[in-house]
């Protein structure tokens, strides 16, 4: 599993729009985008036995985004994410959405080839 697999997955229960790295149909009035951010090994006797995953989460909505930015913060409590930074990035005047950062990651355990 990876991090982008299972942001789909976890927002799939949602019923909003997920695309990653950019949304590339016609905007809805709600929508999330996904960006991969980093990729770190947690090292034990010189080899890498868990690797830590981070995304983030843009979320764009042209209503008022509280009640979505917390449905959406519920949903990756309850799947096991970790939240490491929210930011409201500001309302874009061009399209009119509400632009909100949810910062997250997740730990994988490594596996041997």
């Amino acid at each position: 599993m990876n991090i982008l697999s299972d942001l789909h997955a976890a927002m799939s229960a949602m019923n909003i729009p997920v695309e990653t790295g950019v949304f590339s149909d016609t905007a809805p009035e709600e929508y999330l985008v996904i960006t991969p951010l980093n990729e770190l090994f947690v090292f034990a006797d010189n080899s890498p036995y868990q690797e830590i995953q981070q995304a983030r989460l843009s979320l764009f909505t042209k209503g008022n985004y509280i009640t979505l930015k917390n449905n959406v913060v519920r949903q990756l409590l309850d799947t096991d994410f970790t939240i490491s930074e929210r930011r409201y990035i500001g309302r874009e005047d061009d399209t009119g959405y509400h632009h909100f950062a949810i910062d997250v990651e997740k730990e994988y355990t490594t596996q041997e080839d």
